[in-house]
């Protein structure tokens, strides 16, 4: 199992109360990511983009240009 989340540094301390599922597991692999806010950043964007005009206008001739290719066969 794999368990992703934010957590909040305190007194530059991190305190991760694992899932049940962790039960009698003797070690588990950390991984510390300090562009938690750059990755939010660019998830908000990308939320917004699916609905900006322009850019689902750009998206939309892309898949004109690429709709005669896609019926080829291999």
């Amino acid at each position: 199992m794999v368990l992703r989340q934010v957590f909040d540094v305190i007194n530059n301390q991190v305190v991760i109360t694992l899932p049940t599922e962790f039960r009698g597991k003797k070690k588990v692999w950390v991984t510390v990511d300090d562009q938690v806010e750059l990755h939010l950043k660019k998830m908000e964007l990308m939320r917004m983009a699916a609905s900006d005009p322009l850019f689902l206008a750009d998206i939309k001739e892309v898949e004109e240009d690429f709709s005669l290719t896609d019926n080829e066969q291999l």
